[in-house]
């Protein structure tokens, strides 16, 4: 085989096998087909017809909420975001070490279950209105529609950007802030002109985060009744609204792809080194006055998106009665499918991630790059749009596959594959090549090698990405409604149920187990975060 290999390819593969080559392109391909199906599913619909449902009053609401919703969003967790960074890593707030991991946890808690916390709490018969009511107070804002929707996804959102940033401040020579002081220049006029541009990229990326998780939330919305895309399109699909739903699937993926394009405009490429031999971030600025008040942001950001959530799950547990649906008694087999086949989805996108993040990694030709970011097309559409592609699939050609468990775990892998691709690829850039060529030196073939010695190398990177993949599946909503199999139960349909059905207290064993597995993954990332120092 290798010798009608050409030469240009085979150097620049840099002497992988061409096998691994076919290999990331099958899984690419396989990867990205579930949309191509989507997009000729789509097509097949009468141009005239496609023209006015696109034309409907309601599908402008949809495009104009969901473009509203992602845009406030994205703003508002900027500017919750950067300025917690900038407090926990610049200045002397009082806890800044305490603070700077409370403010992380907000991803622990899926936002769905955030969201009907909120209803729970601030709704028209809310336990705030329960406890305000003997004062006089007769009725809170509406915590229903886009407010309360922007309020609720933020919440769950802005760590994205405050993670980011916060890794970009902690990496930033702070001599430059101190050479731009001697200039005369101000501290506000110091971090615009010499600290933001170097953490403009990190803001980016993680406004990216927060942008795509806005416009592809599924439950926030629902549960707010706000319509957007991904809510009209779960509505379409039960209602037997295929083309319609396949056509807001198109308009969603092109508000994805604009996204995308938008934030590599926005990124800037240029990176702002010191040379100065100082040690990064050591530099404090200091509050003054201001030292105190200062931890009302962090407090108050605690306070909504933990200390709420908590403390309605902890009341419907102990207070709530569970005895008028029985059918909505928590099983402990929910939890148990919810752990298999997350389990499964975990094994076979490291397996399928495996291959790729490697050929990433030890190649820069622009093979290996389309093969990689093919793999992320996945992570960046929402998952009912991905369900429902999986679903004109699977009704219309594979019969047998439909809503199986099979289907589930590929939904799952295409969907979260790109986390475990992310977490391999980073370790294998940190392998010493070195130890590669000296095993092939001595005999070893390049898979002995890659056996003997990469793999146990990039191990905790492998483990890393398996577990990510695990806690974020755990807590997928869209794909596992639409594909799973109709007596398959478990977490989240189990607490999607009693949401429907308006029984909240039956959604709290299910909600606090998976905000415990949920915490799991905050924990892997700090740890990569150490590994890493």
């Amino acid at each position: 085989m290798r010798s009608v290999v050409p030469t240009s390819l085979r150097s620049r593969i840099h002497g992988l096998p061409f096998g691994l080559a076919l290999l990331c392109g099958a899984i690419a391909a396989i990867v990205v087909f579930p949309l191509t199906w989507l997009v000729l599913q789509a097509a097949t619909v009468d141009p005239e017809r496609a023209l006015s449902m696109l034309a409907r009053p309601a599908t402008v609401e949809v495009v104009v909420n969901s473009l509203l919703l992602m845009a406030a969003v994205t703003v508002l967790s900027v500017l919750i975001g950067v300025p917690l960074a900038f407090l926990t890593v610049r200045t002397d707030l009082p806890f800044r070490r305490f603070w700077s991991i409370v403010v992380s946890l907000p991803l622990v808690i899926p936002s769905y279950i955030g969201a009907f916390a909120f209803v729970s709490a601030f709704g028209p018969r809310g336990e705030f209105h329960s406890l305000l009511a003997p004062l006089g107070i007769e009725r809170l804002p509406e915590i229903y529609g886009f407010p309360g929707t922007v309020a609720v996804i933020t919440l769950y959102t802005y760590p994205y950007v405050y993670l980011t940033a916060r890794a970009a401040l902690l990496s930033f020579d702070t001599t430059l802030v101190d050479a731009a002081r001697t200039l005369n220049h101000g501290r506000w006029s110091a971090f615009r002109r010499v600290t933001l541009p170097h953490i403009r990229p990190a803001i980016a990326a993680g406004a990216l985060l927060a942008a795509l998780y806005a416009v592809s939330d599924f439950g926030t919305p629902t549960i707010m009744r706000l319509p957007v895309f991904t809510r009209q399109i779960y509505v379409e699909y039960n209602a037997f609204g295929q083309d319609y739903a396949a056509l807001l699937s198109l308009q969603l993926l092109v508000i994805v792809i604009a996204v995308l394009a938008l934030e590599r405009w926005v990124r800037s490429e240029r990176t702002i080194h010191g040379d100065l031999g100082e040690t990064p971030g050591e530099a404090v600025v200091p509050l003054g006055r201001l030292r105190w008040p200062a931890t009302l942001l962090p407090a108050s950001i605690a306070v909504f998106a933990l200390v709420v959530p908590i403390w309605i799950l902890g009341l419907w547990l102990v207070t709530a009665e569970t005895g008028g649906r029985p059918s909505l008694a928590f099983e402990w087999a929910f939890a148990f499918n919810s752990v298999w086949v997350a389990g499964v989805a975990a094994l076979v996108a490291t397996l399928a991630a495996l291959p790729v993040a490697y050929f990433a990694a030890t190649d820069d030709g622009p093979l290996s790059t389309v093969f990689e970011r093919a793999t992320y097309v996945g992570f960046a559409v929402p998952g009912v749009v991905l369900a429902l592609a999986l679903v004109y699939f699977g009704a219309g050609y594979l019969p047998g596959l439909y809503q199986t468990i099979p289907l589930l775990v590929f939904a799952y892998t295409v969907r979260f594959m790109p986390q475990a691709v992310g977490a391999i690829r980073t370790t294998t850039r940190q392998v010493d090549p070195r130890l590669v060529e000296a095993a092939r030196t001595l005999g070893e073939t390049p898979h002995r090698a890659f056996r003997r010695v990469t793999l146990p190398l990039i191990a905790p990177g492998v483990v890393a990405g398996a577990a990510l993949v695990f806690l974020t599946t755990m807590k997928e909503l869209p794909a596992t409604l639409i594909l799973r199999p109709t007596d398959f139960e478990s977490l989240v349909t189990h607490i999607w149920r009693a949401q429907e059905a308006a029984y909240f207290q039956y959604a709290a064993v299910p909600a606090l187990l998976l905000v415990v597995v949920s915490g799991l993954s905050m924990v892997v990332l700090l740890s990569q975060g150490e590994a890493g120092r």
